[in-house]
């Protein structure tokens, strides 16, 4: 398949997903680049909570389309889900302020104060793009440059769940809010799904890297869109390595690990179209890098300066045992952007930890993690787990149903099970497991690996929304509920460790989490900077440039925090595990 005809043949809708870390926002960016310079008027639109597009396309983006003035018919824009909601919230109550009494209106705001407003004042807006409304009104193309796969299987679920569920509602009240007009919401939300399952109107684009985490998780997520009956899809296949000094051990290596997961392509996955891209040899940030993404031929590697062309050196990751070794209870927990690595360097902690002889409890809160494999056969003292969704949402309704439900009559049980029907319950659910786990803490060496930085700051910062969710519910709000934030605050009891990769996007947004944690009164105890070029001699020249452009984000991180261990690039692992 050619750039051609993923561009020149593309619907009016484009999605972008696949798993954390394998070049979406990219290509999402070079291929609007490419259908603007063609002449059609393009919205390119970020619906990742921690979106880098402003990086990317180094411009200054809002949540109305903002025109590039680099690329002419070209405009983008960020969906924040925090100032969504609080638009959403002012929509659906502000026609009532000084109609209803105080006390009302004080009612409905606090129904509208949970995290799962915030998911659906997202989605009412992603609902109006794809209905070609507002910001959408007047655009040849939208492009989404979606979060990773979990979080963006989550959103194209949502019409059918929404749906389904304001079909069944017959209080009228929801997290929609009590005003919602219904009606109106249900004809917006079963439009949002005709057009998802519109193979001439809507297309995703797999992006994936030869790697088999990154493979699986793109043929997992081919299949679940065929159940939810979208069948228009393309694989890219981002960063394909061929070396050109075969005197270069790490270079061969890349390249033969590469050809042998394309070998080892599910049969069906190996099917869709696909479109091969290159390894480059310089940073994917500016209009005119994204431009040579899609152009091979202007794939050129400059020679590295004689300062950046020696091995750094770092302290490794095993000098972060010592102290963890030290502390026989508390959490460990690793944060960063979706594809640097934080699974791999959980389990490796997780592994070495129980090795020494702690009782050591994995887990994870990231839909699409891969903790099992990570640590394959395990070790003596490991307990490996994952939070799954649909187990804690059915866990927590039935807890409800036995626990408030018990005191209502029949009516009154009617209505509580249609509430908690919402899709809004699953981010309650997840919560109070999170909130669980962290409380075993107390008992042991717990260490958790959490969803992408968008997803899991929402999971932080929920902890007094979810609590009036619990109690709005007619549920008790646990003690481990109400304990979470002081835990999390308590460096004696949580240590973070924020795991990048030695390039622009992963450092930045690392280095704005940070911010945010310790705005929240969380301060982080280290950084890994993970498959890293930087420690190890190479010689192919693609190898060479990408090497020496680690140095500026090395230096950039050791300013950040002076504890830093580094996690070189090897053979027998993936480079964004």
């Amino acid at each position: 398949m050619s750039l051609t005809h993923l561009v020149d043949g593309a619907p009016r809708h484009l999605f972008f997903t696949g798993k954390g870390g394998v070049g979406k926002t990219s290509v999402a960016c070079a291929t609007a680049i490419a259908l603007a310079e063609r002449g059609r008027r393009v919205l390119l639109v970020s619906t990742d909570p921690a979106s880098n597009l402003d990086e990317v396309l180094e411009a200054k983006l809002a949540q109305s389309p903002t025109p590039l003035s680099s690329v002419p018919n070209l405009s983008a824009l960020n969906l924040d889900p925090e100032q969504a909601a609080r638009a959403y919230r002012e929509r659906m109550v502000g026609p009532y302020r000084g109609v209803l009494p105080d006390a009302a209106i004080q009612s409905i705001e606090e129904q509208l104060s949970g995290a799962c407003t915030v998911e659906i004042a997202a989605f009412d807006q992603f609902s109006r793009l794809l209905s070609g409304d507002g910001a959408a009104a007047g655009f040849d193309h939208v492009v989404f440059d979606t979060a990773p796969t979990g979080h963006t299987l989550r959103l194209l679920e949502l019409p059918a769940a929404w749906e389904g569920f304001l079909a069944d509602n017959v209080g009228g009240a929801s997290c929609l809010g009590p005003l919602a007009g219904l009606e109106a919401a249900k004809a917006l939300f079963a439009a949002s799904r005709a057009a998802l399952t519109d193979s001439s109107a809507t297309r995703i684009v797999l992006v994936s890297r030869a790697e088999p985490s990154a493979i699986a998780e793109a043929e997992r997520t081919r299949a679940e869109l065929g159940e939810l009956g979208v069948v228009a899809v393309t694989l890219v296949l981002n960063g394909l390595f061929t070396a050109t000094d075969r005197a270069d051990a790490v270079a061969v290596s890349l390249e033969e690990r590469g050809r042998r997961s394309l070998s080892e392509l599910p049969p069906k996955l190996a099917a869709v179209p696909r479109l091969e891209l290159p390894l480059v040899p310089f940073s994917l940030v500016g209009v005119d890098s994204l431009r040579a993404l899609l152009r091979p031929s202007s794939n050129i590697s400059h020679p590295p300066s004689a300062s950046t062309d020696e091995p750094a050196a770092l302290p490794a990751l095993s000098s972060l045992l010592a102290e963890l070794e030290r502390v026989e209870h508390g959490v460990v927990l690793t944060m960063g952007k979706g594809g640097v690595g934080k699974t791999t360097v959980a389990a490796a902690l997780a592994l070495e930890l129980a090795r020494r002889g702690r009782r050591v409890h994995l887990t994870t809160t990231d839909p699409a993690a891969h903790v099992e494999a990570a640590v394959g056969a395990g070790a003596s003292g490991l307990t490996v787990t994952r939070i799954d969704p649909e187990v804690e949402t059915a866990a927590y309704r039935d807890e409800v149903m036995r626990t408030s439900g018990a005191q209502l009559d029949d009516a009154g049980r009617a209505l509580l099970e249609e509430e908690l029907r919402s899709p809004c319950t699953e981010e309650i659910s997840v919560f109070r497991a999170f909130a669980r786990v962290v409380h075993e803490g107390e008992r042991g060496n717990v260490i958790i690996d959490t969803a992408p930085t968008g997803h899991t700051l929402l999971l932080l910062d929920a902890a007094e929304a979810y609590h009036r969710e619990v109690l709005r519910t007619r549920g008790d709000a646990p003690e481990e509920v109400r304990r979470l934030l002081p835990r999390l605050r308590d460096p004696s009891f949580t240590r973070v460790l924020l795991v990048t990769l030695a390039e622009a996007t992963p450092v930045h947004e690392a280095a704005a989490l940070q911010a945010d944690l310790e705005r929240a009164g969380i301060k982080p105890f280290a950084w890994v900077v993970n498959q890293s070029l930087s420690p190890l001699v190479v010689t192919d020249p693609v190898l060479r440039a990408r090497r020496a452009s680690e140095r500026r984000y090395l230096d950039e991180v050791r300013a950040l925090c002076p504890n830093v261990a580094l996690v070189p690039w090897s053979v027998g692992a993936e480079a964004r595990a």
